[in-house]
């Protein structure tokens, strides 16, 4: 692994703007927004979130409970009529308001981020930017959310409507959780519906600062509500609360099983973006040099904690040796350091739980047979955290654990494959459907592999790109729905069918004498 080196000046400019925001953290604390106010728990519980970097305390949490989240709930169905009813130019005017405090404010969000969660700055700065990118989209798409069809017939003419659903439920991952949060909240606040927000226990610095930008943007009382604490708690309270309509979540697979269970009694509408096990395949006529730049991003970039990850590398074994040879000399020198240096590739992970849960995939690799051959081991990283050396499992078959399970870390498992039909079989050989990625110069092939590929999402020559008006979401385990332009719409509206007649169709009688 790369060893630390002397930090260049951005490092110190990134600890400097972070210093004054974490002695107001640590002072403020972290309470709910409810109603347009910031309030305590309702039972005065707080609970401690620490840095990854180094276990230091970032601030007292409020501990959410049912009380606290039917106060949001009520408060979202008491704000809904006006915020539904708002004309959609004020409702965009407001949105882009939203959007220009967080560009405001995007390094102050981007340091507090990697300090939360362990991300590389390199990254993060980026993933505020995309949020406000995020408010930009929908917010301009206020004006036509309510748009449909015109399907006349003979006699009537036919026409249809969409009208927000009401008051949601927003359930959010700790992983880039300010620019997922706004995933999810900007078309439900551009649909007309209003929110409560229930973030990820291990990350709450970001969303308290998503809270106060749109209250201090002047987003009406009651429309965004924020309840922090935990999912068997607050987040099992949300899903199970009859003022909500709709529960959209962003997580582990068993997680969401577990809130469609909760959520049917009351008919909720989920929509579920879940794990993932993707492949990338490597066919032997790839422009090998930019298929080596995409493994190794999809999966070691954002400490490799994405949904998205490119986490099996399924190579042709015509070029197998040579390309894992180059692939291992990246990896080696992949820059393992604090989040807020510039230089840094991968950080700390998340939390001490997930830490261990990813260094346990290193001894079942090797009880399966399989073979470490890079990293593998916790990293001495600065401040001591959660650190991680990157890894790289090679000699695996389709049939062991570390090709099935999600690891969610930095942590790739190496298949090879003989041919296109073998790659097909070992790409959907698991549970989970969310995204591919195909590397061939032969179009013909990557069309025929792309149509074969039980996965919601593929890219052909290329790593994830987000276009923001196409569909985001997987199949089987990987989810239910879409998200993306008027994807994100048919989740958070109800569509409504409206028939005129024309006055001349026949009706029939029935009792006349």
């Amino acid at each position: 692994m790369a060893d630390a080196a002397t930090p260049p000046s951005g490092f110190q400019a990134n600890l400097d703007r972070a210093a004054p925001l974490l002695k107001q953290l640590k002072a403020d604390g972290i309470g709910h927004l409810i109603g347009g106010e910031i309030v305590a728990a309702s039972s005065g519980e707080v609970f401690e979130t620490a840095s990854p970097i180094d276990n230091s305390v970032l601030a007292q949490v409020a501990r959410g409970t049912a009380a606290d989240i039917d106060r949001a709930a009520k408060a979202a169905k008491a704000a809904f009529p006006a915020w539904r009813d708002m004309a959609p130019a004020k409702r965009r005017k407001l949105l882009h308001t939203i959007a220009d405090a967080i560009e405001a404010r995007a390094d102050d969000i981007a340091v507090l981020e990697c300090i939360d969660t362990g991300q590389a700055h390199r990254f993060m700065a980026k993933a505020a930017i995309r949020a406000a990118e995020n408010f930009r989209f929908f917010a301009d798409k206020c004006a036509e959310a309510r748009d449909g069809l015109n399907t006349p017939s003979d006699e009537h003419w036919n026409v249809s409507t969409r009208v927000p659903i009401g008051p949601v439920g927003v359930i959010t991952p700790w992983n880039t959780p300010f620019m997922l949060s706004t995933w999810k909240i900007a078309p439900a606040l551009a649909a007309g519906c209003t929110v409560v927000h229930k973030p990820a226990e291990w990350s709450p610095v970001t969303a308290d600062m998503l809270a106060r930008i749109c209250k201090d943007a002047g987003l009406p009382d009651g429309v965004l509500n924020t309840v922090h604490g935990f999912g068997e708690e607050a987040g099992k309270a949300l899903t199970e609360h009859p003022a909500i309509k709709a529960i959209a979540f962003v997580g582990e697979t068993a997680t969401g099983a577990a809130i469609m269970a909760q959520g049917a009694p009351t008919l909720k509408r989920v929509h579920f973006e879940l794990g993932g096990k993707n492949p990338v395949i490597v066919f032997g006529d790839a422009d090998l040099d930019r298929a080596l730049d995409a493994v190794v991003f999809m999966i070691y970039s954002l400490n490799g904690e994405r949904c998205t990850s490119s986490s099996r590398l399924l190579v042709q074994s015509s070029i197998a040796d040579s390309f894992i040879e180059k692939l291992a000399a990246r990896v080696r020198a992949l820059k393992v350091g604090h989040p807020l240096d510039p230089a840094t590739e991968v950080g700390p992970l998340i939390h001490q739980r997930h830490l261990d849960k990813v260094c346990s995939y290193v001894d079942v690799a090797r009880k399966d047979g399989a073979t470490i051959a890079v990293g593998g081991a916790p990293f001495d990283g600065p401040g001591g955290g959660h650190y991680v050396q990157p890894t790289l499992v090679t000699n695996a078959r389709s049939d062991m654990q570390v090709a099935q399970d999600e690891v969610f870390g930095p942590f790739l498992t190496v298949i090879p494959f003989k041919d296109e039909a073998e790659a097909i079989q070992i790409a959907n050989d698991v549970r989970y459907g969310l995204t591919g990625y195909v590397w061939t110069a032969d179009m013909g092939r990557a069309l025929r592999v792309a149509d074969a590929l039980e996965a919601g999402m593929i890219w052909l020559n290329s790593e994830n790109v987000r276009h923001l008006p196409t569909p985001f979401g997987g199949m089987k385990q990987s989810g239910i729905g879409r998200d993306g332009g008027d994807y994100s719409f048919d989740f958070y509206m109800e569509t409504k069918h409206v028939s005129l007649a024309r006055g001349t169709h026949k009706i029939q009688k029935l009792g006349a004498v």
